[in-house]
């Protein structure tokens, strides 16, 4: 009795010393210990992800790859694997499991190790948010505490979920979400019981016994849990059994990209950087979208890639630069060791590794990097050509053997027909920009040929020199100064002799032809460039820079000299792209935009678009005092003249054509356009709108010396691969037809309206006077009210060309214009 008693008695003593031990150490810690009440408003770090404006994921940043889940997302089998191997008794406990720290406590006293056991999912995440995981008694205690205080504020549930979207599971995936989508490229809930308990047994050693460093360890680790799942209760034998077999499946995957756009998703990753700063716009879990549809970005993308192969096939092929081995003295490699080496080869656009097997008279048979055999048939190489220079190419092949031999690696293309066609890696670049000339939304915007080649992007950071793109708004000047549409200028060659430097400026046109006296339309049109000359002296040098500046053009692009006139001035795509919608949409200048709206991680709309939009309807007072409106920055009747000036050069007049005429290929009625070619051919462009799109497309190579040539009549070149010298025509109109046939398809014709202040009256095409022919030689002119001719040619025929007393609508005598 007296034993029992002193027994109690010491139970009592010790209870009242561990309970006053426990209160001195919990004020000793108490000042280090974190605040826990932020769990309830915790802020996972999840990563940016990028869309396009009709939902597709372009792309996504952030180190950590973390896509958050709800409890009720989670299947019940890989709850029951967490807690069968984690933690069992988790919903019977307050945050620390007493059983399990008994257990570790005689294993410490028997042994004398210090073992991680004991750690309930509570603790575990206590340590995940706050505490280290440096094994030491005074964390341990911490991490007590911790997790006390976090069952006293959170719901099991609420903890659960918190631990399994918190937990490292290796490859920087952070949370089951993202690695059930970096192991096997699914949602959680698609996943099978191997595959979940696999994912089960990762919070552990998430290094080491992942599946795809070690998957030996991970195969073991993942039986471990299926174990512990079938000891629990939780499966069957037969489900054990089954699960226990199963093949290892798991292989990396990337986040699940559905449209890759890269230059834009990278405009819209610094921008994001610049208003929430790199920790911020990387982990708080933003979606942005784009104001690009995958739609046009697809089909600019493709534009941009056939344009730029078809122009480096037509200039012929630059040879095999990597034989693996010689097929006169070496040994051919065997399948393994080629498909060893294709593994090691990155892809690029729409570019396949091969390595050539063998060959025969017109075939090639060679190896792909999936390791099909194909053939290339003659179809496929003859383009062939060897390359000599920009404008020469050497003989067409006639075997197979004159373009290359086995053990050649190679880049192919696959036809629409599923046959295969030699190819090259292309060596010049090209960008392509599309606005919505209302908004100044970015409908597509492609930066170059591969961004894993070259991260520049041409679109927006390129200046190059713009050729006769700069025309249209050199003439827009003229309009402003009082010329119009049927003024008479003098296409003739033009000598300008320079005493100071003792040389002559000759212009030219290009082609070398000459028309004489033509009217303002005409030249526009057909991109005459001593006539965009004169048009410049007639207005004054300075005068035309400021009229330009208007167009949102930088002064330090836009000098006061005559060479301006012929596209001197250095601008980028979107630049040039931005100016061109201002005829587009009436005389306003908009402010491109490539971002719609941002969501936060809960859905909530922090950020929307509100762009400056046109409106032609509303008073001068309206559009200056508005923050709504863009400003305008020239007439409407000055757009309207030079747009339907610019549609001219798309579907010209009896009798000759424009620049532009391979956009009627389209088979519509609603557009404008004007080519653009630099000196030397180095830079080629072509821009052109209806009221609802404007997109323009450069050409050229990065290095701003180096010509894009000619190259020499080839029977084999395909309808758009065009023989002669490079242009913004047949260099840079292909892509811009190609993408436009898709961006406008199912558009209605959406021409650009007429205004008031103008009036039609019919001229004289030659003359440009009135006329009351109803012929050819006339046609119906628009003129600003007040500028249009007062004279009929046949009171001016006898002395139209007398420079001296002749006088056109513009005031000037033929002489000041000539």
């Amino acid at each position: 009795m007296a034993f029992i008693k002193n027994f109690l008695r010491f139970i009592i003593i010790c209870t009242i010393l561990g309970t006053f031990a426990v209160v001195i150490l919990y004020f000793y810690v108490k000042p280090e210990l974190p605040s826990v009440a932020v769990l309830k408003d915790v802020q996972l770090q999840t990563p940016m992800q990028v869309f396009t404006k009709d939902g597709q994921l372009i792309n996504q940043f952030g180190e950590k790859k973390r896509i958050p889940v709800t409890i009720d997302q989670i299947p019940q089998d890989f709850l029951n694997a967490i807690l069968a191997t984690e933690d069992n008794r988790f919903y019977d406990h307050p945050g620390i499991d007493p059983i399990g720290i008994v257990r570790s406590a005689i294993v410490l006293i028997t042994t004398g190790e210090k073992k991680q056991g004991a750690s309930t999912i509570t603790m575990q995440t206590a340590r995940n948010f706050f505490l280290t995981r440096e094994k030491a008694y005074m964390r341990k205690i911490k991490e007590i505490f911790i997790a006390l205080h976090i069952e006293s504020l959170m719901t099991k549930d609420e903890i659960l979920a918190l631990y399994l979207n918190k937990i490292e599971l290796g490859h920087r995936a952070f949370g089951v979400g993202a690695a059930a989508q970096v192991y096997y490229g699914k949602d959680l809930e698609q996943l099978n019981l191997p595959q979940l308990a696999m994912i089960a047994g990762l919070p552990k050693a998430p290094s080491s016994l992942n599946p795809i460093s070690n998957p030996t360890r991970a195969k073991h680790r993942r039986n471990v849990v299926l174990s512990r799942m079938l000891v629990e209760g939780y499966i069957s034998q037969a489900q054990f059994d089954e699960a226990s077999k199963a093949p290892i499946t798991a292989k990396k995957h990337g986040a699940e990209i559905e449209f890759s756009s890269p230059y834009i998703s990278e405009m819209i990753r610094a921008d994001m950087v610049a208003r929430f700063g790199l920790d911020g716009a990387y982990n708080n879990g933003y979606k942005v979208y784009a104001t690009i549809t995958a739609k046009n970005q697809a089909a600019a993308q493709k534009a941009l890639m056939d344009n730029i192969h078809n122009y480096d096939h037509r200039h012929g092929f630059r040879g095999i630069n990597i034989y693996l081995w010689n097929s006169e003295t070496d040994t051919a490699w065997q399948r393994n060791e080629i498909l060893s080496y294709l593994e090691s080869v990155n892809e690029i656009g729409y570019l396949k590794a091969a390595v050539v097997e063998q060959i025969d008279e017109q075939n090639a048979y060679a190896v792909l990097k999936n390791g099909n055999s194909i053939t290339i048939p003659w179809d496929g190489l003859k383009w062939a050509r060897p390359y000599i220079s920009h404008s020469r190419q050497g003989k067409p092949p006639e075997t197979t053997s004159d373009i290359l031999y086995p053990g050649a690696f190679v880049w192919l293309q696959q036809n629409q027909d599923g046959q295969y066609k030699l190819s090259q890696m292309p060596d010049v670049s090209s960008a392509i920009v599309s606005l919505n000339p209302q908004t100044g939304a970015i409908e597509s915007l492609v930066g170059g040929y591969s961004f894993e080649l070259s991260q520049y992007n041409r679109a927006t950071q390129a200046k190059r020199q713009v050729g006769s793109n700069i025309k249209p708004f050199l003439y827009s000047a003229a309009i402003e100064h009082g010329y119009s549409l049927g003024s008479i200028i003098n296409d003739a060659p033009i000598n300008s002799w320079n005493s100071a430097q003792r040389i002559a400026w000759r212009p030219e046109n290009s082609p070398a032809n000459y028309d004489g006296p033509i009217r303002v339309r005409r030249a526009l049109a057909q991109s005459k460039n001593v006539v965009a000359v004169r048009l410049l002296r007639g207005i004054g040098a300075r005068e035309t820079v400021d009229h330009l500046l208007k167009f949102g053009f930088s002064p330090e692009d836009i000098k006061p000299h005559e060479a301006l006139s012929l596209g001197a001035a250095s601008l980028t795509p979107l630049e040039v792209a931005r100016g061109m919608a201002t005829f587009a949409n009436g005389g306003h200048l908009i402010e491109p935009y490539f971002i719609d709206r941002i969501e936060d991680a809960e859905g909530n709309i922090v950020y929307k678009s509100q762009p400056l939009v046109v409106c032609n309807q509303c008073s001068a007072e309206e559009v200056r005092d508005s923050f709504h409106y863009a400003p305008r920055v020239i007439s409407e009747q000055n757009a309207f003249l030079i747009a339907d000036a610019m549609n001219t050069a798309i579907y010209g007049e009896p009798g000759w054509v424009g620049t532009g005429w391979r956009a009627k290929d389209l088979k519509r009625n609603d557009l404008s356009g004007k080519t653009g070619t630099t000196n030397d051919i180095v830079d080629t462009w072509f821009s052109g709108f209806n009221s609802q799109v404007i997109t323009t497309v450069w050409v050229g190579f990065d290095d701003a010396g180096k010509r894009l040539g000619r190259v020499s009549y080839n029977n084999n070149l395909s309808r758009n691969q065009f023989a002669g010298g490079e242009s913004g025509a047949r260099t840079a109109q292909p892509a811009w037809l190609d993408y436009m046939r898709e961006a406008l398809r199912g558009m209605p014709s959406a021409p650009i309206e007429q205004p008031e202040g103008l009036v039609s009256v019919r001229i004289d095409r030659k003359s440009g006077l009135l006329t009351k022919k109803t012929d050819n030689s006339s046609r119906f002119e628009y003129f600003i009210k007040g500028t249009a001719p007062t004279q009929y040619t046949q009171q001016e025929v006898q002395n139209l060309f007398d420079p001296y007393t002749t006088t056109t609508d513009s005031g000037k005598t033929a002489e000041e214009l000539f």
